[in-house]
């Protein structure tokens, strides 16, 4: 018998803060963080109440944090909004790190805690300890200010357009071009975009400088030798090492790249060129349409919900409740920020999704995609306590990954012709194998760049370049366009807003296929794993969390060999 969810997701009632309590400023928040410090408890139960309390100051205030991000990425020309965010950042957040830090300690160090439920609390209070260990006054200033400057590379980005044949488009927008069956206009548009991409070269190196310098000295207070340590003891990654991230490199050269070679090459014979070049690859022949699975943003969202509830009804209903609550910003328009992303709110419980649809079919995948980081958040609302509910990215990723998957079945959602059907899965596993070379690639340049934090912009290109041809095809002939490629890594916004998190998803990629093929042999049992271990949240270890999956957590080339040999069967 599967469990039954609902989607029908409350706000958490609050006991503790009053109702209609907001954050405004430090003074009115403060005496609540004071509540708890000097709370004295005499039995467990008083404990776990202590608990209960701070995990809803903590719902409340993520939340807050969470909306004045979500409003500025809509809007990053409006200062009002861009104000509310850095003053969060800059005024509130700072001030509350003390105290989570002695709240911190006031738990793992109270005699009470040992009676806490060993398997219930083990990663809620590993998570706590490791806080402890990385916690250091000094570095409040540094991690406001990387806060506020993170954000300012979308605000760059989010002002880069182009003009094609006389319009002006978001270069999401203009990426729908190099679709387009003419080859001349295509390179016209690649070059654009590249070109606009060199005009904030500059600029955008210099902001880099910054948060590599920052983030070093973060690390260095902290009594690490380099950030990358410092990062991965901060991103919780308990359960694999960067030893096993070079094998992910060593395993993508010898395992995937023969099979990115492969379908480059049946491109370049589909599209009767003499020589593939880096503009021909997200193209179709001559007289081949563009695929068109949605024109609007609400014509997306309503083939989303019917696809995801033809997978399983509470999939769509949860799809749906967004809707009605508003909680979807989805069509590309200038002056937002670029990317997507799925934004889960503590204290409402569903989710926001953000991203920069423009009608193509990667966006019908960013959709499926954030949609399924969203089941993730219905599915782990649940949890008691909101340290309950952060889950390690590894697991996220797999959430959302799968979900591109498993959806394929129903992808007539959005498309009529079983050509095009056809076509679109054809298309999308190209990319889940072609993406994996771009992981490697993104994961090792940022070792490199930590381990050398005092390097110059001269080095860093050449880092970039040696480890882009380290993971280069045999097909594409990118031969005159250097200088774009030697600044390619400008666009990946990762580097700059999220250090260190992206081999994520080559893990997760790996347990996505894992779960497709799990769902391939058995579909209502793969269904069922994957919804009991995302409503799990964060309260197991990785590897458990992937056991609940009904997967191994392996990313070992032995592994990726098994697995990239399942999806090429299925490609055939």
């Amino acid at each position: 018998m599967s469990h039954v969810y609902s989607a029908d997701i409350k706000k958490l009632p609050r006991h503790f803060l009053p109702v209609d309590f907001t954050v405004t400023d430090w003074e009115t928040l403060e005496p609540y963080f004071k509540n708890l410090l000097e709370r004295e408890f005499q039995t467990k139960e008083d404990l776990e109440q202590w608990l209960r309390d701070q995990s809803e100051l903590e719902a409340m205030v993520n939340e807050d944090a969470c909306w004045r991000q979500i409003k500025m990425t809509c809007d990053t020309e409006n200062k009002a909004l861009e104000e509310a965010f850095n003053y969060f950042f800059t005024e509130i957040q700072p001030k509350i790190q003390p105290y989570a830090d002695a709240l911190n300690k006031k738990l793992v160090n109270h005699p009470l805690t040992r009676e806490l439920d060993p398997v219930k609390y083990h990663t809620y209070l590993r998570n706590i300890r490791k806080n402890i260990e990385l916690f250091r006054e000094e570095n409040i200033p540094l991690q406001a200010e990387l806060a506020v400057m993170q954000q300012q590379y979308g605000a760059v980005a989010g002002k880069m357009t182009v003009t094609v044949e006389g319009k002006e488009y978001t270069l999401q927008q203009a990426a729908k071009f190099l679709e387009n069956p003419n080859r001349s206009t295509r390179e016209e548009v690649y070059r654009k975009i590249n070109d606009r991409r060199l005009a904030d070269k500059d600029t955008l190196n210099t902001l880099y400088d910054q948060l590599i310098e920052k983030r070093n000295q973060e690390a260095l207070n902290a009594g690490f030798s380099n950030y990358r340590d410092y990062r991965f003891k901060e991103l919780g990654r308990f359960d694999y090492t960067k030893e096993n991230c070079y094998a992910f490199h060593q395993a993508v050269k010898q395992h995937v790249l023969p099979l990115v070679n492969i379908i480059y090459q049946e491109k370049k014979k589909k599209l009767g060129v003499d020589t593939l070049r880096p503009w021909d690859i997200d193209a179709e022949p001559a007289g081949v349409k563009p695929l068109q699975p949605f024109e609007s943003g609400d014509e997306l969202i309503q083939r989303s919900i019917d696809c995801f509830a033809r997978l399983r009804p509470f999939f769509g209903e949860c799809l749906k409740r967004m809707q009605e609550m508003r909680h979807l910003d989805l069509e590309s328009r200038k002056g937002k920020a670029p990317g997507g992303y799925n934004c889960p709110l503590a204290e409402s419980g569903a989710p926001f999704i953000f991203m920069n649809a423009a009608g193509q079919m990667q966006d019908v995948i960013t959709m499926l995609h954030e949609g399924g980081h969203a089941i993730h958040s219905f599915l782990a609302h649940p949890l008691e306590l909101n340290g309950f509910k952060e889950y390690p990215m590894e697991i996220a990723e797999v959430a959302s990954m799968s979900m591109e998957l498993m959806t394929m079945e129903e992808w007539d959602s959005f498309f009529s012709s079983e050509e095009d059907l056809r076509r679109a899965k054809e298309h999308q596993l190209e990319r889940v194998i072609t993406i994996f070379p771009w992981i490697a690639i993104i994961d090792k340049f940022q070792h490199w760049v930590y381990e050398h934090p005092s390097h110059t912009h001269d080095q860093r290109t050449d880092a970039w370049v040696s480890i882009l041809k380290e993971f280069q095809d045999d097909v594409v002939d990118y031969s005159g366009l250097e200088t774009y490629r030697s600044n390619l890594w400008q666009k990946q916004l990762h580097l700059f807003e999220v250090p260190f998190y992206y081999i994520e998803y080559g893990i997760a990629q790996l347990g996505a296929i894992g779960m497709w093929m799990q769902f391939r042999q058995n579909k209502q049992k793969a269904l069922d794993n994957y919804c009991k271990a995302l409503a799990l949240g964060g309260t197991q270890t990785l590897p458990r969390l992937y056991e609940a999956a009904g997967l191994q957590f392996d990313f070992s080339p032995e592994r990726i060999k098994v697995l990239m040999e399942f999806v090429k069967s299925e490609m055939e």
